[in-house]
């Protein structure tokens, strides 16, 4: 890349998956990429020898940081032992949840054991006239309980703090006083270091609905200490290396928020990782012209998929995360145990299965000749010619054909299949399940994939994007720039974010209080972005939650300031229609939820990097390699990407090989270079 117009500060986008850590470099005029084996027992050393191995030495940086670190204390259960506090006679509440089940027709399917154990849970009475001696009584039952039981962490949740928030405010900060001056006798204080973690719902989420509210709160406390101990060690080696300046973390809806932050709502940080992708993602089809895109993140662990309009990525804010609920916003993923590491097997049946087990890191697939025993999706490509029989992965991960073959023939022989035949069947059914995730993020949201444009990213997305793209009917590929890097370097083009939301159940005749309400989120989301940035906000927008009188769901509405009544409810009419296949418009409207996404300045903008320009001292065409595909064996040109001037046709069947990914252009397909560096593909 060339010098970015304007840019002055160097950025360091690192990224930690579950099999590789992804780096990308800004130096305010090149970017420089790199991938690497993820450190699976501390994030915080493999993101700080990535940032050494790339970072000059002059000069310093500011890493923004995409992290699994709670996603994996989420599905471990490597948490905190929390003690939920909440009103008296709704301890169970929690427990109890809600009556819809995760599988309606099979009677073992369990739901998920609470965060919170029953034994861990202390019903209060506290009232607005509670006396300071009253209060400090209650303090002292949640302190003793705390000492009893060992805890680590407490979520305070009050059954109607989303609405008044004074008396939970007054207990949550009344305990934080108490732990900390005893923090010197060692009764809250845990082996860990850190003073008990306190987490109020009404900071957490103000937001109705008792038990997501709940859930969310208590998962918060959950993971704090784990988050909090992640972020002292990344501050702690950033500060010794002595080349980082600022340290922000990516949030589950697109946006950065600083160590701090993290720390104190980890529950913001659950989807960190995919959501670079999207941003990245979304400003590529603005620089493009493409309105409708899906995104496509294929790894080593997993494939994420997530629906963006308009350059605006679709947010959900209330969805489950490992079986509990959360209303933390997040970029709408849906993720599948999909990625190159999944692994193939066979069940009791004798049928082909994938996943959603991985191989990982460690050992990783058989043809890393690490250890791996199983075949994965990776030994099939590699078995299928799609893979160089001796790429260097990462460039410190080489490539075995023999194990690849030797794992795909164990597996066949008890499905009664060929080597060869057995990888196609891999490559048929993971493919079905990357299809289906699409599905889920569009036809079942109420749109069409085939009006979508499919933007294929991750280690392994260019091998499998056309496949998926025409069995759903879509009708173009995109491959972006530094596909095999591509969420670390959505990071570059992220900024500070805050998100706000408030419940205020506002009828029609109520609608003057609606601007009132909006007005102060946004005056409160710019202060904080002030705060964790030291920089002003650059956009706002709003979001308001409505409903039909009655209606148990709400449907999400983009709102301006100064927009009509009338405007507003013609819009949720149709969005309702378009979702749900009808619209009530006779019926009374509600305003149930009042959102702000206050958003500041991105490290760098799309815009400011100017047309892709190609490596000069390479040769773009590299070799001929056989490929098998399902109608049989093709010789296949292969191509090093770095070296295709823009405007480049290369027709199918052709592998595109880059440093850190490998697309894969079957034959009636043909791919474009696009000036932004991208591969546009069609058939």
């Amino acid at each position: 890349m060339g010098r970015a117009i304007g840019s002055t500060k160097s950025s360091l986008g690192v990224d930690v998956g579950g099999t590789f850590t992804d780096i990308v470099f800004w130096d305010g005029g090149d970017i420089t990429v790199g991938k690497v084996p993820t450190t699976l027992h501390d994030q915080s050393e493999g993101v700080m020898n990535s940032a050494r191995g790339i970072v000059p030495l002059e000069g310093t940086v500011d890493l923004l940081h995409g992290t699994t670190v709670a996603t994996n204390a989420l599905l471990e259960r490597r948490g905190a032992r929390t003690l939920l506090v909440t009103d008296a006679g709704f301890e169970s509440l929690i427990e109890i949840a809600r009556q819809n089940r995760p599988s309606l027709y099979d009677p073992f399917v369990d739901r998920p054991f609470p965060l919170a154990p029953s034994e861990l849970r202390l019903g209060v009475d506290i009232s607005e006239a509670a006396t300071a001696v009253e209060l400090d009584e209650i303090v002292d039952d949640i302190v003793a309980m705390i000492a009893e039981h060992q805890a680590e962490a407490v979520a305070v949740c009050l059954l109607d703090s989303y609405v008044d928030p004074s008396q939970e405010n007054r207990l949550s900060r009344r305990l934080r006083e108490r732990l900390l001056d005893d923090c010197g006798t060692g009764k809250s204080k845990r082996s860990t270091g850190f003073t008990v973690p306190v987490s109020a719902s009404a900071e957490v989420v103000a937001e109705f609905r008792e038990y997501e509210r709940f859930s969310t709160t208590v998962m918060n406390a959950f993971l704090s200490p784990e988050v909090k101990r992640y972020v002292n060690n990344l501050a702690e080696r950033a500060k010794a290396a002595g080349f980082v300046d600022k340290i922000a973390v990516m949030r589950s809806s697109g946006g950065l928020i600083s160590l701090t932050h993290t720390a104190d709502f980890p529950t913001a940080i659950l989807l960190s990782g995919p959501a670079g992708g999207v941003i990245a993602s979304a400003a590529l089809g603005e620089r493009m012209g493409c309105d409708a895109l899906i995104s496509f993140d294929m790894g080593g662990t997993s494939t994420d998929v997530c629906r963006v309009f308009e350059g605006r990525p679709q947010l959900v804010y209330n969805r489950e995360i490992a079986g509990y609920a959360s209303l933390m916003p997040s970029v709408a993923v849906h993720t599948v145990g999909a990625g190159g590491g999944s692994i193939a097997w066979a069940d009791s049946g004798g049928a082909l299965r994938v996943g959603p087990r991985s191989a990982g890191a460690t050992p990783g697939p058989a043809c890393y000749d690490e250890g791996g025993v199983e075949p994965t999706v990776t030994d099939a490509d590699l078995l299928l010619g799609r893979l160089h029989p001796s790429a260097d992965l990462a460039g410190a991960v080489s490539l075995n054909y023999a194990l690849a073959f030797s794992v795909c023939k164990q597996l066949g022989e008890k499905l009664s299949l060929g080597p060869v035949d057995t990888a196609l069947g891999v490559l048929s059914v993971v493919e079905s399940h990357m299809a289906h995730a699409i599905r889920s993020v569009s036809v079942e949201q109420g749109t069409d994939p085939r009006d979508a444009t499919l933007v294929a990213f991750g280690g392994a997305g260019g091998l499998h994007a056309t496949a998926l793209a025409k069995s759903l009917d879509m009708r173009q590929v995109i491959i972006p720039p530094y596909a095999g890097v591509f969420s670390a370097f959505g990071l570059l083009l992220s900024a500070p974010r805050v998100d706000l939301a408030q419940t205020v159940n506002l009828e029609d005749s109520e609608w003057n209080f609606l601007p009132v309400i909006a007005e102060r989120l946004i005056a409160e989301g710019c202060e904080r972005i002030k705060s964790d940035s030291g920089r002003g906000a650059r956009t706002v927008e709003l979001v308001v939650d409505m409903r039909y009188a009655g209606q148990a769901h709400e449907t999400s509405v983009m709102y301006e300031l100064g927009e009509s009544w009338h405007d507003l409810r013609d819009k949720f009419h149709f969005q309702h229609a378009q979702r749900n296949g009808f619209a009530l418009t006779d019926e009374p409207v509600e305003i149930v939820t009042v959102r702000a996404e206050v958003v500041g300045v991105a490290p760098l903008e799309w815009s400011e990097l100017p047309d892709f320009t190609p490596e000069r001292h390479s040769s773009p065409k590299l070799a001929k390699r056989t490929v098998v595909s399902s109608s049989g064996p093709v010789e296949a040109e292969v191509w090093w990407r770095p070296a295709l001037p823009p405007g480049t046709n290369i027709e199918g069947p052709a592998i595109i090989e880059e440093g850190e990914s490998t697309a894969y252009i079957a034959a009636g397909e043909q791919a474009v270079v696009h000036e932004a560096g991208a591969l546009m593909i069609s058939w």
